[in-house]
């Protein structure tokens, strides 16, 4: 059965590594290690990666999930104007208010390649916490 996390800052900055977090993405197999696939040691580094997998995850994709994910596949082929930037914008920020709560974002970077591809950038922090840190992700067809 899950517990349920009471303490008034569950997100705390950890630095011990000997801990691990999370699962770290793409799934490896680690070898001779403290468990069977490759992990996150910080709360950080698996918040990124919930970041990453989130903003390439289409809504619908994930079973038993539907309102997981984002539609920024939809602006792959789309002329970037301020409009279509501020629909992404406004897309990643009610997405993250359902999924991530426990992220503060400060700053949303969003540029087009040659290639059809978006490049997002982002300005991060644990709610409650100090730290700001950065994740960029390629979104592709």
């Amino acid at each position: 059965m899950a517990i349920v996390d009471k303490r008034s800052n569950q997100f705390i900055e950890d630095k011990d590594t000997r801990v691990s977090v999370g699962i770290d993405f793409p799934f490896a197999r680690v070898p001779n290690k403290d468990g069977y696939f490759k992990t996150t040691k910080t709360t950080v580094e698996s918040i990124k990666n919930n970041i990453k997998l989130l903003l390439q995850t289409q809504t619908g994709e994930r079973i038993f999930q539907p309102t997981l994910g984002m539609d920024i596949r939809n602006f792959l082929f789309e002329q970037l104007t301020d409009d279509t930037t501020i629909m992404i914008e406004n897309n990643i920020v009610d997405v993250f208010e359902k999924w991530l709560p426990y992220v503060a974002l400060s700053d949303i970077q969003i540029n087009q390649n040659d290639n059809n591809s978006l490049e997002i950038g982002l300005t991060f922090s644990i709610k409650n916490t100090p730290t700001i840190e950065t994740v960029s992700v390629s979104i592709s067809s």
